[in-house]
């Protein structure tokens, strides 16, 4: 694959092939840290040891980092009542029921997150079709469907990530941004791998973690040792 200009002249100098820890890793982004108009998000990719294809080899789940992501996340309740009233106090920035779910049906989604109590589900459903693709449909699996809304939405505002197998076998998330300073970048990512261990299916035989990398949004991705 081609790669441009400006990331031939990040890439000078570094050995792609080497495993670094995880402390020089974050070193060298932070060193090497593109010019470009936004904060960029350090990621982690893993590529594990399973099939994709077996449902009992799959890994979903939540993890809350210890020092957040560094940024805003829009948090859309669905509830009623008392549910209702406790999603606004923990500071859910839209709460509501039906009239929520079909204005979403309408097209709205300036949001990042759903929660949703699990009697509200039903009519949640409905909106598969839009939510499913774009990662945003609730799951008991993510803590997202629960009748406890205020820690959930304390949590997703606190830095809480989803993340799961995709199609390739493998796991990508966001961990922080690169301004972090680099023992809160190293506290997050080992945080996030350790949660993904601990989520090992029993399945799976012999190491989980096949290989890791972790990059910036528009940088190189350097090879970590798990």
């Amino acid at each position: 694959m081609k790669r441009s200009k400006r990331y031939q002249e990040l890439v000078q100098g570094l050995d792609l092939n080497k495993v670094y820890s995880i402390e020089e890793a974050v070193s060298i982004l932070k060193e090497i840290q593109p010019k470009v108009k936004f904060e960029e998000t350090v990621e982690v990719n893993l590529a594990l040891n399973v099939d994709p294809r077996k449902p009992d080899q799959l890994i979903r789940g939540a993890v809350v980092l210890p020092h957040g992501l560094g940024k805003d996340v829009r948090v859309v309740v669905i509830a009623s009542g008392e549910a209702e009233k406790q999603a606004q106090e923990a500071g859910a920035d839209f709460v509501g029921g039906k009239e929520l779910i079909d204005k979403i049906g309408s097209g709205w989604l300036d949001f990042d997150v759903v929660v949703a109590t699990p009697d509200m589900m039903r009519e949640l459903s409905k909106l598969g079709r839009i939510l499913g693709p774009r990662g945003l449909m609730p799951s008991p699996k993510t803590g997202t469907v629960t009748q406890d809304v205020a820690k959930a939405v304390k949590e997703v505002k606190a830095g809480r990530v989803e993340f799961k197998t995709d199609k390739q076998g493998c796991i990508n998330a966001g961990v922080g941004k690169i301004s972090f300073p680099k023992e809160h970048l190293v506290d997050n990512i080992n945080f996030f791998i350790e949660r993904v261990k601990e989520l090992r299916p029993q399945a799976v035989k012999g190491v989980l973690i096949k290989s890791a990398h972790i990059s910036v949004t528009m940088g190189p991705g350097l090879k970590i040792a798990v």
